[in-house]
């Protein structure tokens, strides 16, 4: 069997979050902010790399400050950084600053207009990249906007071409996205030819476009399709798997102080991700992406507060 260069390849956005340094303040009262890199495709890299798997990035950067600021975190976790591509047409980065009134209500204010990220084309997604990736990581926000929402396309086109596993997460965000069915189209589109699909139930309800859906006309409807593994997350209740042969796995969520709730899906996927790569039971990796995003939580950003393999083991252990 050939060796292959990266153990996952992400692609999609990368962007800064501008967390609020003062708790229990609306965003109007906040002065001050701490900057991370942002974005679930790029946190999800992060978080990965993190725990020791060979990372790769397709993204669109601008030509600026920020665009650094990304490429230089990113690098500096051990991602690798030749598959981003450096905006020319003036495109700015993706902003997200956050407030943390309490831990049950936070809030991000996005500013997505004309990003970097959403410009990235099908002529700048390498075939000979992505081919050199076990696993090919999709999230639902590049789908929102062409061209990145045909370079995604082409991404999982090739992908699926070359027998490199596509696992989607959803990633569901309403801004940018025009309406309810437009989203349903292409995430439809994507989860169909995905290997695995990871969101929580209400994103599982966007991508139905219903309201109040059950997971198992999710699983009969997405498994007459591609997708062997279905992870549905519903939040404190804990997580729930199912494989192509009819079985089920579920995990808890782990109790921890939180802080916030943002952070929490990418961590998870990441975790999630890292436990199947390394041969972990589908009921383990449920558990580590839980204990992986009850650390995040728990922590002031989300692509810095990614844990170690150690952090989540421990964790698990306290809580057995």
């Amino acid at each position: 069997m050939t060796t292959k260069k990266f153990d996952l390849i992400a692609i999609g956005r990368a962007c800064v979050d501008l967390n609020a340094v003062e708790y229990n303040r609306p965003m109007e009262e906040t002065l001050t902010f701490s900057k991370y890199v942002g974005g679930s495709p790029a946190n999800i890299a992060i978080g990965a790399s993190k725990l020791g798997l060979s990372c790769g990035f397709i993204g669109k950067i601008p030509d600026d400050q920020h665009g650094r600021f990304i490429e230089n975190y990113m690098a500096g976790v051990g991602i690798d950084t030749t598959g981003m591509v450096i905006d020319k047409e003036g495109h700015k980065t993706g902003l997200a600053f956050t407030e943390i009134l309490s831990p049950e209500e936070c809030s991000i204010l996005m500013y997505r207009d004309d990003v970097a990220d959403l410009y990235l084309t099908p002529a700048e997604v390498s075939e000979d990249y992505i081919t050199s990736a076990k696993i090919l990581v999709v999230s639902g926000t590049g789908l929102a906007k062409s061209p990145s929402r045909e370079a995604i396309l082409k991404a999982v086109s090739i992908a699926r071409k070359n027998d490199v596993q596509v696992i989607f997460e959803l990633d569901y965000r309403p801004y940018t996205w025009q309406n309810a069915e437009e989203t349903s189209v292409y995430y439809s589109l994507v989860a169909e030819q995905s290997d695995v699909v990871i969101g929580t139930r209400d994103e599982y309800d966007m991508l139905e476009n219903k309201t109040g859906g059950k997971n198992e006309d999710t699983v009969s409807y997405l498994f007459k399709h591609q997708p062997e593994l279905l992870v549905i997350k519903h939040g404190v209740q804990g997580s729930y798997a199912y494989t192509k042969d009819g079985k089920e796995y579920r995990a808890s969520a782990y109790k921890t102080n939180v802080l916030k709730t943002f952070g929490a899906g990418d961590s998870y996927a990441a975790a999630f991700i890292y436990a199947l790569s390394q041969g972990k039971d589908i009921e383990t990796a449920l558990k580590y992406g839980s204990a992986s995003a009850a650390i995040v939580v728990s922590k002031h950003s989300s692509s810095e507060a990614m844990p170690t393999v150690d952090a989540i083991e421990d964790l698990m252990k306290a809580q057995a």
